[in-house]
């Protein structure tokens, strides 16, 4: 069954001077301020789209590597995924790097760095950014 999830923003003003507020709609977690100096500069309390693209790819990623794992014969018991989104003003989303740390018993670092790649290969988000620059780094922990 395919699900559908939405957020909108309301934002005012002008791109450089205006700000606006993400609404996270389907899971009525609440809102939070945007605004250019957030995205081009320092976050200063305001979150940007590329640090939801980052939250986005780091959970994706996670819950695909986990599935992969899992089928596998081998759960992880803990997986920390960071997710690094590069945005250049003028140029736009120059690279998204992921970088995971597992604890997978029974398996050796080869095994899982192999996983880790299928999972960035094959989870949603990575096939929805593929317009930029992926790179991964995975170990074990």
């Amino acid at each position: 069954m395919a699900t559908t999830r939405s957020a909108h923003t309301v934002w005012e003003g002008s791109l450089t001077e205006g700000s606006g507020t993400v609404t996270f709609d389907s899971s009525g977690i609440g809102q939070q301020a945007v605004s250019w100096p957030s995205r081009a500069e320092q976050a200063n309390g305001r979150t940007s789209p590329e640090e939801l693209i980052a939250a986005a790819h780091s959970s994706c990623f996670s819950m695909a590597l986990s599935h992969g794992l899992t089928g596998a014969g081998t759960p992880p018991t803990k997986l920390v995924t960071s997710a690094d989104v590069t945005f250049q003003p003028g140029t736009g989303i120059t690279g998204i790097d992921l970088t995971v740390e597992g604890e997978v018993p029974g398996l050796d670092e080869a095994a899982f760095v192999s996983a880790a790649e299928d999972a960035k290969a094959n989870c949603p988000v990575s096939q929805a950014l593929t317009g930029t620059t992926i790179t991964l780094s995975a170990k074990l922990a």
